[in-house]
């Protein structure tokens, strides 16, 4: 069972600190879920797990299962199972979806990604998310609404197997039918081979993936964790009950 733990991470962006000593462990077999105001970091910590080269990481580390991986490239870590949905996903003219999908298929499993595999798994994935074919025949997210470009990055994650998913406000955007579909596809994945890290501001999507840890991420720094009834707290207080404690950290 693999684990990532990330030890006392401190986080810069262009000269402004944004993580201010998080530490959390993240385990195979588990939905995480972090919450927050916005500004808190959430969408930093994500990033920076998956090595974007925006943020600069001034002290901590981040192991996976014992490995240091602060000095590998994004692709290697992809490579070893780690996968973030963007909040944002970008546009990209002139690449074939299914294309980008294909080769992303055999970067991740290598000599095992056969043809025959490659379609049986994405047909598997185009129809737990209630996708035709024709999908994949555009152009990366160009023309995408939003509901379409979330379904996109769930596809790839349900296509790539990764062991960690990193999952940054994939609920915003989505109207509810798309919100159920994508919530199932995560669902449909959970296991022991899967772990979870759901970026959220709301309820809604919690209460159809069901989290088995939740962190509330303020001011740089996790203020408070617990099980799934933490949601329904924040949902009735907000989050500045919460304040104290991080000024006493």
């Amino acid at each position: 069972m693999s684990t990532i733990e990330i030890k006392d991470l401190h986080v810069s962006v262009k000269g402004t600190q944004v993580l201010c000593g998080v530490s959390l462990t993240l385990t195979q077999g588990e939905i995480v879920a972090l919450m927050g105001p916005n500004g808190a970091g959430k969408s930093t910590l994500s990033n920076v797990i998956a090595g974007h080269p925006d943020y600069e990481v001034t002290r901590g580390t981040i192991l996976l299962d014992g490995q240091d991986i602060l000095a590998l490239a994004p692709d290697e870590r992809a490579r070893m199972g780690l996968f973030l949905a963007f909040q944002y996903p970008n546009e990209i003219q002139g690449v074939n979806f299914g294309t980008f999908l294909l080769h992303a298929y055999k970067a991740r499993f290598g000599k095992d990604a056969s043809p025959a595999a490659f379609n049986k798994a994405l047909t598997e994935a185009l129809h737990t998310l209630n996708l035709d074919r024709s999908f994949i025949d555009r152009a990366l997210n160009v023309g995408f609404s939003g509901g379409e470009k979330k379904r996109a990055e769930i596809l790839q994650m349900l296509l790539l197997k990764p062991v960690f998913a990193f999952l940054d406000e994939t609920d915003s955007g989505l109207d509810i039918d798309s919100l159920k579909v994508v919530s199932a596809a995560v669902n449909g994945v959970r296991g022991p081979g899967f772990g979870c890290l759901i970026v959220t501001h709301y309820q809604r999507i919690l209460s159809l993936i069901k989290p088995d840890t939740v962190h509330v991420l303020m001011d740089g720094r996790i203020a408070h964790s617990g099980d799934a009834t933490l949601v329904h707290q924040l949902e009735a207080k907000g989050y500045g009950w919460l304040k104290p404690a991080i000024k006493l950290a």
